[in-house]
């Protein structure tokens, strides 16, 4: 098998946990070639994404690391020898890579969190939303790619509703539910969708208020997988969205999102009746913006 000209982020992340394995260990590439009996620019290859390792040479790999985490050691091998094929298969070359990869992160996922300074999450925006909101992006696009676009951040919303879906809990700045897109229409929309979702068990979403603290500015996204220590941290950027594995960073953006947590109005829910939002909350002030708009 030849050696992949560029790696899909799945593929880059278990090499990295292989080369944390074989660091942690303190062993030298050579050292993990001589356990795993191969060569060690083989090591190379594995641990920058653009080849392959058996399970078993990961058990061997293991052994001599000392790592006795079976849990962690089985989530490992089943994201090496995982195919990487699904819904999205279809996009490929025709969306950038890091869309791909991000919906084949949901796609494993047990748990989504996500904070939103400016927009509706993606996950929960309606067509019109996130047509209005490309059309106004900083990106230039053909029509062809911004139609394609929008087409793949609906089909992602299907993890949702499918058979086993992902826990998510969204936090979203109070500046994301005013825009009014050139169309009151869109928001009130928007607005009624985002009270939708959330009367689905797995759905919680959280208002950050204006007169709260001052907001984090970044947007940021943590998937995680069965195994949380294998999750990851994507941070919005204009150029290039960053994809983190690390410990530290899922620990530092998980204590951030808590801090959020405690701060933003206490969720919708939608089954409380009017007279049960006696304090402020989510639901109320969405559906004080939602109220001009009807």
């Amino acid at each position: 098998m030849g050696l992949r000209a560029n790696p899909t982020y799945r593929q880059r992340r278990f090499g990295a946990e292989v080369r944390a394995i074989r660091e942690r260990a303190e062993l030298t590439a050579g050292g993990a070639a001589v356990a795993m009996r191969m060569r060690a620019p083989h090591i190379s290859n594995v641990e920058s994404g653009r080849t392959s390792l058996s399970p078993e040479r990961l058990r061997l790999l293991a052994e001599a690391a000392g790592c006795k985490d079976a849990t962690y050691l089985d989530a490992l091998m089943e994201l090496g020898q995982a195919s990487g094929k699904g819904w999205w298969t279809a996009y490929r070359d025709r969306v950038r890579s890091s869309l791909l990869d991000l919906a084949e992160l949901e796609d494993a996922a047990v748990e989504v969190i996500n904070y939103e300074p400016m927009f509706v999450p993606g996950l929960l925006q309606t067509r019109a939303y996130a047509d209005a909101i490309h059309q106004r992006g900083y990106a230039r696009a053909t029509r062809q790619e911004h139609e394609l676009a929008v087409e793949f951040r609906m089909r992602r919303q299907r993890v949702l509703t499918g058979e086993r879906p992902p826990r998510l809990h969204a936090i979203v700045h109070e500046a994301a539910l005013y825009p009014s897109l050139g169309d009151p229409g869109i928001m009130r929309e928007q607005l009624q969708r985002l009270i939708e979702l959330s009367r689905l068990p797995h759905v919680t979403v959280q208002v950050l208020p204006f007169d709260g603290p001052v907001p984090f500015g970044t947007s940021f996204t943590l998937v995680v997988p069965s195994v949380r220590r294998l999750g990851t941290v994507i941070v919005s950027h204009i150029e290039k969205s960053l994809y983190l594995g690390e410990a530290e960073a899922l620990a530092r953006y998980e204590e951030l999102f808590a801090s959020l947590r405690t701060v933003a109005l206490p969720p919708v829910d939608a089954e409380v009746p009017p007279e049960g939002h006696a304090a402020k909350d989510s639901l109320g002030l969405i559906q004080r913006l939602l109220y001009p708009l009807l």
